[in-house]
């Protein structure tokens, strides 16, 4: 198959910086489109690949899921879009499309999934390569049509931390009589909290700091608890019908699971490991109390998602940067130095 250059930002090694590099994007097959990428969220899942912290990347890696752009071309069997549309591309640009999952719109579960970077791509016989770049070829089945009403760069990472939180906000019907706790702000912590607010929920933060309560209330949320506070986790026993866990990682979930009612559930999504220490089954048993995970969400939930952030207005709070200063960011984000998402800019590699 006949490719293009295009230029990217990745790397070759986990020890390595990213940096500037000529990447090859496939020539359109006949249902592809090609968008010209205006920005792109930077998620810890592409800082986690590009340092193999997950023990499976191959290099040379160009992260990047949370895309943003407009329609550059489109593939002569194309029916869903047109040049010039605004559109976005999240974690996933292929699946088997026959299993069971598939056919239920659950792609994320799909055991052959393919990731919008550092997956297995058919076409070229090598890995995917996400948008830290200027462009990108994906499956119009895989493209998602942007609410024109929304920020351009505040609506990127809805393709990752917000699906990621509003999957199992949908799961678990939370509505207007829901109890819900968000455990955690940061980036998809605080997406949980505009989320649910938005579906009509009472939401709870539980902080370990007492300076998170103002931005939380900002955000939506209706109460803080301090998760340090014994006296305060010990009135919230009994109280939640969902608890959405977005730590990214290693914590104790037994105290969260205490403040679920009967019938609760706590998700959780953003850990990828073991938990230590175990948890404590009389609590679950003696209140049929159930501890979940959740991924993402399928192509449909995700435009399901769009569409409903552009009913509300709903963005994620974004701190925008040059290509250039990537590097920088995800130093910064292991410090959590940032409210809540970085976005790239992608112009700036045209520089």
């Amino acid at each position: 198959m006949k490719t293009s250059p295009v230029k990217a930002y990745g790397t070759k090694a986990p020890d390595a910086d990213l940096q500037q590099m000529e990447i090859s994007r496939r020539e359109l097959t006949a249902g592809d489109v090609e968008i010209d990428i205006h920005y792109c969220g930077v998620c810890h899942s592409d800082l986690h690949f590009a340092r193999n912290d997950w023990g499976m990347t191959q290099y040379p890696v160009v992260p990047g899921h949370e895309i943003v752009g407009t329609v550059k071309r489109v593939g002569e069997d194309v029916t869903r879009y047109s040049v010039g549309d605004l559109v976005a591309v999240g974690c996933l640009v292929d699946s088997c499309r026959t299993c069971d999952n598939c056919k239920k719109d659950l792609e994320q579960y799909c055991p052959e999934w393919v990731g919008t970077y550092g997956g297995y791509d058919k076409h070229l016989d090598t890995n995917t390569h996400g948008g830290y770049s200027e462009t990108i070829v994906v499956d119009e089945a895989f493209v998602l049509r942007v609410p024109d009403n929304l920020d351009k760069a505040g609506i990127a990472p809805v393709l990752c931390a917000g699906i990621t939180t509003w999957s199992p906000l949908r799961h678990w019907n939370v509505g207007k009589d829901s109890k819900v706790a968000v455990v955690g702000l940061g980036g998809l912590g605080h997406m949980a909290i505009k989320l649910a607010d938005a579906l009509g929920a009472h939401v709870t933060l539980f902080s370990r700091s007492k300076s998170k309560i103002e931005d939380a209330k900002a955000l939506g949320a209706d109460a803080v608890i301090i998760s340090t506070d014994e006296a305060a986790m010990e009135r919230a026993a009994g109280t939640f019908d969902l608890i959405i866990d977005t730590v990214p990682y290693a914590h104790d979930l037994n105290p969260y699971v205490a403040t679920l009612n009967t019938n609760g559930t706590l998700v959780v999504v953003g850990y990828l490991g073991p938990l230590d220490p175990m948890l404590v089954t009389v609590p679950m048993i003696m209140g049929r109390k159930s501890v979940a995970g959740s991924l993402i969400g399928g192509i449909a939930e995700t435009q399901e998602l769009l569409d409903f952030c552009g009913k509300h207005n709903i963005t994620s709070d974004v701190e925008v940067i040059p290509i250039q200063d990537i590097n920088a960011a995800y130093e910064r984000m292991l410090q959590s130095d940032v409210k809540y998402r970085f976005v790239i800019d992608m112009r700036s590699l045209k520089q």
